[in-house]
């Protein structure tokens, strides 16, 4: 049986199309549609429900170490040009790997003080990371926590979203005021001693950070989740002359697929995390030849004899194929190369004279009016470059697309906060 987040009867009530995600029923869009909901994050705000979303604690004297063993990034090295560790108040991109190289999960670490840190993962992932970091915790003194289920989550995103939230904020100059891209203010525990002033206009704590999964500005929230219900209405309240939209897990997908950001168990899983979009997440020494840290899985992933890549596609109109019918890639020659990963639509791009651009571009040619184009990740068997052509096929459609580095351009997600404010 799916099991339903503290906003599942307002997503009914409102018409939206539900269906079960990570082992909770979510919406999916509401009436409006989700191209809608792409659209109105890309050029105004979108509000989703995340509290599906898994989060685990990970504290004590020797929790920094075990997160270097288990966790992709370099903790110790990896702000700014690769040198300076996390500090508190930062958090980072990266990977849970099994010896083989293969991905567990991706998550978000943060970390609040000296040896107190949140793992966001993915939505019913928190006891399988639990587990794993409680396994190779040998006789490191590091106390585990599963928190799923007990933190209320949303995320506002889109280039509206700080003067959305600036509304419902107490001090919002102070709150927003040097809050760079993944970064964080506050906490959810009122108890807690960290950044006591962030919090709702009635007092209510929260912790506030510039991350989120859609490529575009915005933030993700969280707070008791007795509060979710509550604060979902504040904010629709706070955004309803801004544009501001709820939106479901369809134009979370579309986003995040434009946005070149992988879904985990489908566009990394079960296979070595290598020669793939991400490599960011790993922590390559600067000559590429080696990790600047031993952690698990890294033994297998610099030992690789062979291996697929995963590569990012465009089409040129808005048509998909169907993930459900395992469709494969096809090279000039007919020969199968490969598989397609993820077909979604980025509803807000098209093509003009042979460039991408965005509804939300600064320099559009006028009157551009996108369609949308099919993207999303394929994994083949042979490298492939930039600017290369195959074709998708299902047992309906053939698609011809290109092989990018990039899909939608001028994203907003790293944008200056003090320019959206």
């Amino acid at each position: 049986m799916s099991k339903k987040t503290r906003l599942n009867k307002w997503h009914v009530l409102k018409g939206a199309q539900m269906g079960v995600f990570g082992g909770y029923e979510m919406p999916l869009w509401y009436p409006a549609g989700a191209k809608h909901e792409h659209l109105s994050v890309l050029l105004d705000a979108g509000l989703f429900d995340t509290s599906h979303m898994a989060v685990v604690s990970v504290s004590g004297p020797d929790a920094f170490d075990l997160l270097q063993l288990c966790f992709s990034k370099d903790l110790s090295a990896c702000m700014g040009t690769g040198t300076a560790p996390l500090p508190a108040g930062r958090s980072v991109y990266g990977v849970f790997l099994d010896p083989n190289g293969h991905v567990i999960d991706d998550a978000i670490v943060f970390r609040l003080v000296e040896a107190d840190f949140l793992v966001i993962v993915n939505a019913g992932m928190g006891a399988i990371i639990a587990r794993h970091l409680a396994a190779n915790a040998g006789s490191r003194k590091a106390r585990v926590v599963d928190l799923s289920d007990q933190l209320g989550k949303i995320d506002i995103q889109g280039p509206k979203a700080a003067k959305v939230l600036g509304r419902i904020l107490k001090h919002p100059a102070m709150v927003f005021e040097k809050l760079v891209y993944f970064s964080f203010k506050g906490h959810f525990d009122p108890s807690s001693p960290l950044s006591p002033d962030v919090c709702l206009a009635d007092g209510t704590p929260i912790l506030l950070s510039r991350t989120g999964y859609t490529g575009e500005f915005g933030f993700e929230v969280f707070m008791q989740p007795d509060h979710l219900p509550r604060l979902w209405e504040m904010v629709l309240m706070a955004g309803r002359d801004l544009g501001l939209v709820p939106c479901g897990l369809a134009a979370r997908d579309s986003l995040r697929a434009g946005a070149v950001l992988p879904l985990s168990h489908q566009d990394i899983g079960a296979w070595p995390f290598s020669h793939n979009p991400w490599r960011f997440a790993l922590p390559y020494r600067a000559d590429q030849e080696g990790f600047t840290k031993r952690f698990i899985g890294a033994d297998a992933l610099l030992n690789l004899k062979e291996t697929e890549h995963t590569l990012a596609f465009v089409g040129g109109d808005p048509r998909k194929v169907s993930i459900e019918e395992h469709p494969a890639v096809v090279d000039a020659a007919g020969n199968h190369i490969g598989r397609v990963l993820t077909c979604t639509t980025d509803m807000g791009i098209g093509w003009h004279a042979d460039r991408i651009y965005s509804i939300a571009s600064p320099g559009k040619p006028e009157g551009f009016e996108p369609k949308g184009l099919s993207c999303g990740f394929v994994k083949v068997k042979r490298r492939l470059n930039p600017g290369d052509r195959v074709e998708l096929r299902d047992r309906r459609r053939r698609i011809p697309v290109t092989i990018v580095d990039d899909i939608r351009p001028d994203r907003t997600a790293r944008r200056p906060i003090a320019a959206m404010i």
